[in-house]
């Protein structure tokens, strides 16, 4: 096992030291899929690090980070391997031009048959297969992150393809056999919850949920992302965040909006919340024209508790 995922401590360093802030509970969840060599389903709304959790894995291993994003329609011939036609018929063509010179001497037939079945069976073999995300990350000689983005967008009939690779690493195929890695790729499968799962896919993975983060962990991966800001503003803004998440919103802002609304806040070199900046900048935070709307509306009790909590900080 590699140094920096022997332990729940040494994850949670060496996903800092890349700027991912993770709980205790993602670390723990890490350090016990890397153990017992399980994909790991990452279930929680949009935008709280479920994808980034993947990413930082491949740069702390320095591993191969292989991703396979999943929609409606997706099948094996995207997802595992396909054959590559074009290449194959080149072959035949070149067979067809080879072929005198090939059963050049042979009696008969029967004799042409033999001298053919002498040759090897190239058509269905290795040369002519065409490696997609999964049959890749099975045969990545060093590993590799496999990243099976949004499962939930796939048809449930796509899952029947994935139970084999994800409870023995393995694939089967039927012109060359089985296939097993030979090193177990890290598995990060996430969904956004837009439709239930399998209990199959369920049994081969460790369940890991990601909320919204509190306030706390959410100032923490704020101060990793720019260590620059002023400590006040940055309870200000998170403190807003969170104010806003609790109102009926078509899109709570998710974490990635709370470091862009900050980085925005910073260039504007501001150092508190205030009415205006936040009118001027809630676009930043929220993509719909109503959900602002709504926001504005409630500017004041919004700003209220984050500013006083840092008149509290201060006194």
């Amino acid at each position: 096992m590699s140094s920096t995922l022997s332990s729940i401590d040494s994850i949670i360093s060496a996903f800092a030291e890349h700027g991912y802030i993770c709980s205790e509970k993602i670390a723990t969840a890490v350090f016990l899929a890397n153990a017992l060599e399980k994909p790991i389903l990452i279930e929680g709304p949009p935008g709280v690090g479920k994808t980034e959790l993947a990413n930082t894995m491949a740069l702390i291993t320095e591993q191969e980070l292989i991703r396979l994003q999943c929609y409606e329609g997706l099948d094996e011939a995207k997802a595992l391997y396909e054959w590559k036609y074009g290449k194959q018929l080149l072959y035949t063509q070149i067979l067809k031009e080879k072929l005198g010179e090939l059963l050049e001497g042979t009696q008969g037939l029967d004799g042409a048959m033999d001298r053919l079945h002498s040759f090897s069976d190239v058509f269905y073999s290795e040369r002519f297969i065409e490696p997609r995300p999964l049959l890749k990350a099975l045969t990545a000689s060093d590993g590799a992150v496999l990243l099976i983005d949004e499962i939930d967008k796939a048809d449930q009939e796509f899952e029947s393809l994935l139970l084999e690779v994800l409870g023995h690493y393995q694939t089967s195929i039927p012109e060359l056999g089985t296939i097993k890695a030979e090193v177990a790729p890290r598995v990060f499968l996430t969904s956004n919850n837009t439709r239930d799962l399998s209990d199959a896919l369920k049994r081969r993975c460790l369940h890991l949920y990601i909320p919204y983060p509190d306030e706390r962990l959410e100032q923490k991966i704020i101060a990793s992302r720019l260590p620059e800001i002023d400590p006040d503003l940055n309870r200000q803004l998170v403190g807003f965040v969170h104010g806003l998440r609790s109102l009926d919103l078509k899109k709570a802002p998710a974490i990635s909006e709370t470091i862009d609304w900050a980085r925005s806040l910073v260039l504007l070199k501001a150092n508190q919340l205030d009415r205006q900046l936040v009118r001027d900048t809630l676009n930043v935070l929220l993509k719909f024209e109503h959900d602002i709307e709504a926001a504005t509306e409630k500017l004041g009790d919004l700003l209220k508790p984050s500013v006083s909590s840092t008149s509290r900080a201060v006194n």
